[in-house]
């Protein structure tokens, strides 16, 4: 039983031991750990106050964008207020242009309509022409006069819608014609539709310049040049007319008919306005001349004027000049004597001798002999 409880005994110690070293191992493995988690915490730590201090200057540094973003939101938002302001400006706008070209259209359709009247397109052309003549700076019943009637080859009464001024007491007739309604067809058809419309109105266009042609209007408004200038109260009108007939214009020059837009008019004019300066400068120089001879004649009887009235002043002189020597030698000479014999105090003083003498004339158109040679 002794043995036993020695066992026991010996048993019971090395559990101990061996609990005493598991519990010693395990504390030390716990402590171990704490350590290591420890040396983990004071890591996260460090690096956190690191992340701090970072974020702290990262903060720094976004804060001046952080202000820039917002200046930038500002301005967005400004910048988003103005356009939606401006498309409303702009649909205000757009609107307006909208109406404003309906009522040029509904216009424009109502003057075509006009314009297809023979009455009113007549009307027009004269109009056009009475506006070109003002922008020449002509004068009415002075440069030109409107509709005079004369007498054609035949007894048939003409009246030309104006007849130019020349100097001279020449004249030039000029007559509007404005074929519209082939025209303004052609300007809403569409090909070939339009080639034959415009056709048509080059066709109207020659017949207007052979009635011109038949007229004869320079016999019955001589002096005249032997030609009448057609005048088409439109550029595009001519153009499209020339352009569809292109012997058109070489048919007019045959016919003595001058086909004239307001652009070709309007040169035509201001070279009669310029011939009506130049006429009148000529006259002007003429007259100047003729004044000038007449000065230059009465400056030669000035002249002789002056020169007469200088010798007379020279006569003058001289006669004064021997009045003061009679009177020195003759008359003083006897009066100082009374002074001599105390009879009067005054001394009578000799007056003096006029030493200057006329200017004589040297210009040679003042001299008798020039003006004889003359």
């Amino acid at each position: 039983m002794d043995q036993t409880f020695v066992i026991a005994v010996i048993a019971f110690a090395a559990g101990a031991l061996i609990a005493g070293l598991l519990v010693r191992a395990h504390v030390h493995a716990r402590h171990a750990g704490a350590d290591a988690e420890r040396e983990l915490l004071r890591e996260r730590i460090a690096d956190l106050e690191t992340s701090r201090e970072a974020d702290h200057e990262l903060a720094g540094v976004l804060a001046p964008l952080r202000e820039g973003l917002g200046r930038v939101e500002r301005q967005v938002g400004q910048l988003e207020r103005d356009r939606v302001d401006q498309f409303s400006r702009i649909d205000q706008q757009l609107s307006a242009v909208v109406t404003s070209g309906e009522a040029l259209r509904q216009q424009t359709a109502s003057l075509a309509g006009a314009l297809r009247s023979s009455n009113v397109r007549g009307t027009w052309g004269e109009a056009q022409l009475r506006r070109v003549v003002e922008a020449a700076g002509m004068l009415a019943r002075v440069d030109f006069t409107e509709q005079p009637s004369a007498t054609g080859p035949g007894g048939n009464v003409l009246r030309p819608d104006l007849v130019v001024h020349l100097p001279g007491g020449k004249n030039l007739v000029v007559d509007a014609k404005a074929p519209l309604a082939a025209f303004l067809d052609a300007a809403a058809a569409q090909s070939p539709e339009r080639e034959g419309l415009l056709s048509a109105h080059a066709k109207a266009l020659r017949g207007h310049v052979d009635v011109l042609a038949a007229r004869e209007y320079w016999a019955a408004f001589a002096p005249t040049p032997e030609m009448v200038v057609c005048f088409v109260p439109g550029d595009a009108i001519l153009a499209a007319a020339l352009d569809a007939d292109g012997s058109l214009y070489e048919h007019a020059m045959s016919a003595r008919v001058v086909l004239a837009s307001p652009a070709t008019l309007l040169a035509v004019l201001r070279t009669c306005a310029y011939t009506w300066q130049q006429d009148a400068l000529a006259g002007n120089a003429r007259e100047l001349f003729d004044v000038g001879r007449e000065l230059y004649a009465r400056l030669s009887t000035l002249g002789s004027h002056t020169a007469k009235l200088g010798r007379t002043l020279q006569r003058g002189v001289e006669d004064y000049n021997a009045l003061v020597g009679t009177l020195e030698r003759r008359v003083l000479v006897t009066a100082r004597r009374m002074n001599d014999l105390d009879l009067t105090g005054t001394v009578i003083q000799a007056p003096e001798p006029v030493e200057t003498t006329p200017r004589t004339l040297t210009s040679v158109e003042l001299l008798d002999d020039h003006r004889a040679a003359g």
